[in-house]
């Protein structure tokens, strides 16, 4: 019981790792210090999408699931958990890229938008 309460922790961790990453940067708006966290958890999750590693949670939540006498999966956490939602055939490598640049144009435009309105308050502060 302990090591299935433990697998359900890790997908939790996990999703609030992909919101994080996805969505992040908007917290950034308000928190700018919290970019220090945020871009390279960004960088990472956007690398997972482009490359195709696998995320460390996955066979964590695996193992775990294993020890508590259920059985693992194959792929990773978006294609068992996300992309029967999203994507009913499941998750190809081109979602994936799909996934990745859209996390990727998220944070670019927010980012930008930080740096924007940065050099705006430097020049009218001189």
């Amino acid at each position: 019981m302990l090591y299935d309460w433990l697998a359900d922790l890790v997908v939790v961790t996990h999703l609030v790792f992909i919101v994080f990453v996805a969505t992040g940067a908007l917290a950034v708006l308000r928190w700018p210090r919290l970019a220090w966290v945020h871009i390279p958890a960004a960088v990472w999750g956007i690398l997972i999408e482009f490359v195709g590693f696998t995320c460390p949670l996955t066979p964590l939540e695996n193992a775990l699931r294993q020890r508590a006498g259920e059985s693992g999966y194959a792929g990773g956490f978006i294609e068992h958990y996300v992309a029967r939602c999203i994507y009913p055939e499941g998750l190809t490598r081109r979602s994936q890229v799909v996934l990745g640049s859209l996390a990727l144009g998220i944070n670019a435009a927010v980012y930008g938008w930080l740096l924007f309105r940065y050099h705006v308050s430097q020049r009218g502060s001189r």
